[in-house]
């Protein structure tokens, strides 16, 4: 169970960090962002996260919005997984000692 929890916290680091990375180019690049190379590929690997955070979230939510919405909901998941992390960590010590 330990693995599957740091593999899932990894997989969330790794998109939290393209989105972070994907908002950085949106400001520095500007309206010609979508011919970098570099905010195509952030745009593709954090392209299943925002299909599915628009798959769960009303339609009040504007397109515009999914991606700062689906950021957030990482850094939650996140914070999820790491406390589980812990938990399991300490049960494992206590268990050994």
């Amino acid at each position: 169970m330990y693995e599957v929890i740091v593999i899932l916290k990894a997989l969330t680091e790794v998109a939290g960090v393209a989105f972070f990375g994907q908002g950085v180019l949106w400001v520095i690049a500007g309206s010609k962002r979508d011919q970098n190379a570099v905010y195509n590929l952030f745009k593709t690997l954090t392209s299943p996260v925002t299909k599915a955070t628009r798959a769960i979230t009303p339609r009040i939510v504007i397109d515009g919005h999914i991606g700062l919405v689906a950021f957030f909901l990482l850094m939650i998941l996140w914070l999820a997984l790491t406390a589980f992390k812990v938990k399991l960590v300490l049960d494992a010590a206590a268990g050994a000692g």
